[in-house]
């Protein structure tokens, strides 16, 4: 991972300076923070809305994975048609009025 020396920060000063850091990740002052422990990275620490953000494009390419394998090996004579669907499961369709 390459770290720039002004994001990185170490768990003993997360202690001793927590309200300054989580204020400054807070109102944009820092994008994130690299958390060493013994020199070695143990963490990051990134604004909840980013992370949120991150998270959600990590299920889309999942989710996309997912479609495309799923596209590959789609054998259209095993399909079935919505009516076929809807009596075999007993769905109904519903329209909003």
């Amino acid at each position: 991972m390459e770290v720039r020396t002004s994001e990185t920060i170490s768990v003993t000063d997360i202690q001793r300076r927590a309200k300054d850091i989580f204020d400054r990740i807070d109102n944009g002052e820092q994008a994130k923070y690299v958390v060493l422990k013994n020199n070695a990275i143990a963490a990051v620490l990134l604004p909840a809305d980013r992370y949120e953000a991150l998270m959600d494009e990590l299920d889309d390419l999942r989710i996309g994975a997912v479609a495309a394998e799923r596209l590959s090996s789609f054998d259209r004579s095993k399909a079935i048609s919505h009516n076929d669907m809807v009596a075999r499961f007993g769905v109904e369709e519903q329209v909003d009025q």
